[in-house]
């Protein structure tokens, strides 16, 4: 077995990249505090997280769907780990979309048992939680590893399927996280979804995300976010395809981040 990536270190059981998060950083999060009306996209890395940023945005903001604001989904939603843009999250305007790739465990105490009742009205901050065949998140990650200045370029598949299996990648193991999250579900108001149900009927995982967020979208509303957020859509969308992202964490020259969305 090939050593841990130096580009990695691990905090608390999980692999983190080194240049993008430090553990200073990560204690921090523990104290961030959560509104009710936070939105959270939690994923382990390459099973749908950008896709459901985008779809998020989309129905959430008219100026997405309509094409009048040019702003980036880093910039909707930013990251809570990663904030390699230095979002001052505490200043942002309610609700706050934030995404994560961290375990349940790891994740800030405010976000656990988050509940608050106003009159008859139950405000809850939300997760939705996006799974994905760990085939395919195997295969997305071996290429985005390649794509990423920050973590060493895999020598060859069959080395990254070892360390994948073993969990000495980012993010350490896709089953630890998923069933750590399945199965504490019951701790967080959270919506799960599958990348292959997305794919197989994307118009029926956007009125469940709309339903689950309480939001009432039209008929056409809802036909601009499933047409915007096809993949043949997001892949030539700047606001989307991370082309946005500095030189010095993602070589464009080694492929696309969005590739097959397969």
């Amino acid at each position: 077995m090939e050593p841990v990536d130096e580009s990695l270190y691990k905090y608390k059981g999980l692999y983190f990249i080194t240049d993008l998060s430090s553990p200073e950083n990560l204690d921090s999060l523990d104290s961030f505090e959560i509104r009710d009306d936070d939105i959270f996209i939690i994923t382990y890395p390459k099973s749908g997280t950008i896709w459901t940023q985008n779809i998020v945005s989309l129905i959430l903001y008219e100026g997405h769907r309509d094409g009048t604001e040019n702003i980036s989904l880093i910039d909707r939603a930013p990251w809570l780990e990663y904030n390699i843009f230095h979002v001052d999250l505490p200043s942002r305007p309610s609700p706050r979309v934030i995404c994560s790739h961290l375990p349940y465990y790891l994740v800030p105490k405010g976000l656990q048992n988050r509940r608050a009742k106003v009159g008859h009205i139950l405000l809850t901050c939300q997760i939705i939680y996006v799974l994905r065949n760990p085939k395919d998140v195997l295969v997305s990650n071996y290429h985005f590893h390649k794509l990423s200045v920050k973590i060493e370029t895999p020598k060859d598949f069959d080395i990254f399927f070892e360390k994948f299996l073993a969990g000495k990648v980012f993010c350490s193991s896709w089953l630890d996280h998923v069933e750590g999250w399945c199965t504490h579900k019951d701790d967080f108001n959270i919506l799960f979804l599958s990348y292959e149900e997305m794919k197989k009927d994307l118009r029926s995982s956007v009125l469940k995300i709309c339903n689950f967020l309480g939001r009432e979208l039209s008929g056409k509303e809802v036909d601009d976010v499933v047409d915007k957020a096809t993949f043949d859509n997001m892949k030539v969308d700047s606001r989307a395809n991370y082309t946005f992202m500095p030189s010095d964490i993602l070589d464009f020259s080694k492929g696309n981040f969005l590739r097959k969305g397969t």
